[in-house]
């Protein structure tokens, strides 16, 4: 089995060890790893011994590799990054969670061992995530005109409310006077739009959410709709720019930008672990059924 593993930082030498964990498992399960270049070098920091693996910089490269799953060390932040370099590869994906709450990233430090021995195991089922995709009558997030989570739109450097007027298949569903908008994929109902009040939708749902940042109103509420529809977004204010994020990217645009969201013709591939699912994540991260108070 061939592996890619991705990281961003490695802060400390606990992080280090988790990585050099799943390098030692892979080699005595007989798999071989490559790594992202810029993981290479923060691991580097670290070693005591020179590291000799294939090292990974771009898509293409990731391409002829004969990748068979790619594991992400990290929170739900690097993996957002790590498709933009995985793209339309078709390699499935498994999240080592570092970070803190890892709705994506969901297996945790301490199973590391029981995850690279189901993986070997082939013991996993592989769902599709779906994206927005984002089209804008000027350049927009070119590279990657993609989102697993969500878009925003938000006022910039102003404490004025901005206008948002949200149209849905070419028909006005709404002007939002508020601080933004956030239009998310079921993947991005537990992010920025469950803190903003939105519903938690579960990933094979296949619609978007359109959830509201500080509404002036008070009867605006989030909106589920179908993801068979096309959403444009054109935004009004009293400044000349307003800041707009897909996924952890973002890029000012101004009122003369015309953008509309839709779903992508592709999806991300995840690696579901035996005895795991959306349920049970939800559970564990959010405590539900379990009683804190003592």
């Amino acid at each position: 089995m061939r592996i890619f593993l991705y990281g961003q930082r490695i802060k400390n030498v606990e992080e280090f060890a988790f990585a050099k964990e799943i390098i030692d498992i892979a080699h005595k399960l007989s798999s071989s790893i490559a790594l992202y270049a810029p993981l290479n070098k923060e691991l580097a920091k670290f070693a005591t011994v020179a590291l000799d693996f294939e090292i990974i910089n771009s898509t293409k490269e990731l391409e002829q590799a004969n990748i068979d799953v790619a594991i992400i060390l990290g929170g739900d932040g690097t993996i957002l990054q790590a498709i933009t370099l995985l793209k339309q590869t078709n390699i499935p994906i498994l999240g080592i969670n570092l970070g803190r709450l890892g709705f994506l990233a969901t297996v945790e430090k301490i199973f590391i061992a029981e995850a690279m021995d189901q993986i070997h195991k082939k013991q996993y089922r592989v769902v599709t995530k779906s994206l927005l995709a984002l089209t804008c009558n000027k350049p927009l997030f070119n590279n990657y005109p993609f989102a697993l989570n969500d878009f925003t739109v938000n006022k910039r450097d102003t404490s004025s409310m901005i206008t948002i007027h949200v149209y849905v298949d070419d028909v006005l569903l709404n002007s939002y006077w508020a601080d933004g908008v956030i239009v998310s994929t079921p993947t991005g109902s537990t992010g920025y739009s469950l803190s903003c009040g939105g519903p938690i939708v579960f990933p094979d749902s296949q619609n978007f959410l359109i959830t509201p940042v500080a509404p002036h109103n008070l009867n605006v509420r989030p909106i589920i709709i179908s993801d068979s529809h096309k959403i444009r977004l054109e935004v009004e204010g009293r400044t000349d720019s307003f800041m707009c994020t897909l996924d952890s990217r973002y890029e000012t645009i101004t009122s003369s930008h015309k953008i509309e969201l839709s779903k992508a013709d592709f999806g991300i591939l995840f690696i579901q672990l035996h005895d795991t699912s959306f349920m049970k994540t939800l559970s564990e991260k959010l405590y539900w059924g379990q009683d804190k108070r003592n």
